[in-house]
């Protein structure tokens, strides 16, 4: 056995208007080569000329991270030389970063479904090393015996994360980066959408016999783009290192490429550290003062999803699920919380978005953000519920009308179906008449067959005229049935 330790170096794309250092616009799916000038192709003469609104995002992240930001920040230039990069350099920051230090929690709801269950180290919380600001690269797209250049990702804002080597098992690097990323969409930070690339994840990973053993040689896997592929390509490099320490073979300091097709990492060059990039101060960009942005961003650092699941769970009474559910979409928070009504536990309102309202706009592949069905809307449908005119099997068919009929209330669309309030008289006299039309079943809900009340609100509700709530009907049952229950 071998002890595994991980570090990620995490590149999420900032969500701004334009790129890093010039006024193009960042983009995704348009043509290619079209949000592009002197300063993205690294065109001689060009100069760069800062992003406030990158840097202010940034040291947002930092401070939803619980990092620092030092007084005075930096830039420097990472020299190397690839297709995507046509200055030779990077812009980066090395020595004084934006953010230093602080971590992200891995939330136990972001771990992969098949391995909630059995979490080896609950409530973990991964330190950071640092945050700091970049520039990311063009696109490239290889073809068999040619590759093509997308310059109109070159200059988009690029943070890059990078964790200390606190993680354990791909399990956790899993459930980090689907923290990391609810965190930051929640901020308005970044989309973090890997399919779009706007996140992108390298993995440090090293195998050592005993804790007190210094770590292993380094393998770093590079730009994985899902958090599926992360688990997948860390599962097989601890499996591909513990054979080859096993029969013996020492591991080299190296860089691997993940092939998801072929399921394997592949190898691509050896050793490699800071030096060899040949970091210098950029000549181009002065020192950053950082002091006023912090004063500034501290005023506009949004309520993180751990805090709004406690919250919800004291001021609600929530169960830890349905907090963890509602506050790990900023939207479906904002939505829950516009339809709470004094007249209406929190608790159902929960219950029945969780249960009802989001598997039905998931089947329609409707974010709730555009939901036709309003938190006003939501209200009405939720009162008819708890006045008894409907219950939750009717509301959730009431709630499917209201999706294609924007322009009326649910209490129209439950008059259209037929389920109007019910007449208590009329309902007692039905029931009377049910429990007379069968008397060998209510013998038998007497002697302790309570199931039996099922078939006979079944009974009742054929024979009505209105569409009564069988819960009321069972319960009425019950009650003159069972008087001392």
């Amino acid at each position: 056995m071998y002890l595994v330790t991980i570090g990620l170096e995490v590149h999420c794309q900032v969500n701004t208007r334009t790129k890093m250092f010039c006024a193009c616009a960042t983009s995704f799916g348009d043509e290619p080569n079209v949000n592009i000038c002197p300063t993205c192709l690294g065109l001689p003469g060009a100069l760069p000329v800062l992003n406030q609104v990158a840097i202010e995002k940034t040291i947002l992240s930092g401070m939803m991270l619980d990092c620092t930001t030092p007084p005075i920040s930096k830039w420097d230039r990472k020299n190397y030389f690839y297709p995507d990069m046509p200055k030779n350099y990077q812009t980066t920051q090395m020595e004084l970063p934006l953010c230093i230090g602080g971590n992200v929690p891995l939330y136990d709801h972001c771990y992969p479904a098949d391995a909630q269950k059995s979490i080896q180290r609950p409530n973990q919380i991964i330190r950071l090393n640092r945050i700091h600001l970049e520039e990311d690269v063009a696109k490239s797209t290889h073809l068999g015996n040619a590759s093509l250049i997308d310059f109109n990702r070159a200059g988009t804002p690029l943070m890059e994360i990078v964790t200390e080597p606190d993680l354990e098992s791909a399990e956790e690097a899993f459930a980090y980066l689907r923290s990391l990323q609810m965190i930051l969409v929640q901020g308005g930070v970044s989309d973090a959408d890997m399919e779009k690339g706007q996140m992108r994840c390298d993995v440090n990973i090293s195998l050592r016999r005993n804790a007190s053993d210094p770590l292993g040689a380094k393998v770093e896997l590079k730009n994985l783009n899902s958090t599926s592929a992360v688990r997948r390509a860390i599962h097989f490099e601890i499996e591909r290192q513990t054979e080859e320490l096993n029969a013996g073979i020492a591991q080299i300091q190296s860089t691997r490429r993940w092939d998801d097709d072929r399921g394997e990492t592949q190898m691509m060059r050896t050793k490699e550290d800071a030096h060899d990039y040949r970091y210098f101060p950029c000549p181009d960009l002065l020192p950053l003062t950082t002091t006023e942005i912090v004063d500034r961003m501290k005023k506009v650092v949004p309520e993180l999803p751990h805090a709004r699941a406690a919250r919800y769970q004291q001021d609600f009474s929530l169960t830890l699920y349905d907090a963890n559910v509602l506050s790990s979409d900023i939207h479906l928070a904002r939505y829950f919380e516009e339809t709470l009504a004094p007249a209406i536990p929190a608790k159902k309102t929960a219950n029945f978005l969780i249960n009802n309202l989001l598997g039905t706009i998931n089947e329609r592949n409707i974010p709730i953000q555009e939901c036709a069905v309003t938190p006003t809307r939501m209200r009405g449908l939720l009162a008819l519920v708890e006045n008894g005119t409907l219950a939750a099997n009717q509301a959730r068919e009431v709630l499917i009308v209201m999706l294609e009929t924007p322009d009326k209330s649910a209490a129209e669309i439950a008059d259209e179906l037929g389920y109007k309030p019910t007449d208590t008289g009329a309902l007692q006299e039905l029931c009377d008449q049910i429990i007379a039309q069968f008397p060998d079943k209510v013998a038998e809900i007497q002697a302790g067959n309570d199931r039996l009340l099922n078939f006979l609100t079944g009974q009742l509700m054929k024979a009505s005229t209105s569409k009564p709530n069988p819960k009321m009907v069972t319960d009425v049952l019950r009650e003159k049935i069972l008087p001392s229950a």
